[in-house]
Order: structure tokens, then C-alpha cells, then sequence
């Protein structure tokens, strides 16, 4: 995996959990946002394992 597109990957997840843990103490569309982000961030992640084992 990329150096960039990895650390993309895992700041979308950080961003994702940060955003739902704000958003479960009421506000409703941060946690949506967050599980999108999360979901995002996981999805480029498994694009990137995919990647690199197509290479090798």
C-alpha cells in the first residue's frame, strides 16, 4: 500500500470514530457521518491490501 494513500485510510478511520463518539452523546447526524467516514476510510484501506497482492 501507498505510503499517502495508507495514512489517508487510517486518518479517515480516526475521523470516523472521533466523529460518532461526539455524535452518541445526541447528535445524531456526526454519528451517521462518522460510520460513513469509518466505512470510507476502511473500503480504501481493503482497495489498497487488494492492490498490492494483485502485484506480487
Amino acid at each position: 500500500m501507498s505510503g499517502t494513500e495508507k495514512s489517508k485510510a487510517h486518518v479517515e478511520q480516526v475521523k470516523g470514530t472521533a466523529k460518532e463518539a461526539v455524535g452518541a452523546v445526541g447528535n445524531e447526524r456526526l454519528t451517521v457521518e462518522g460510520h460513513a467516514d469509518r466505512t470510507k476510510g476502511k473500503a480504501r484501506e481493503t482497495k489498497e491490501d487488494v492492490k498490492d497482492n494483485l502485484r506480487h
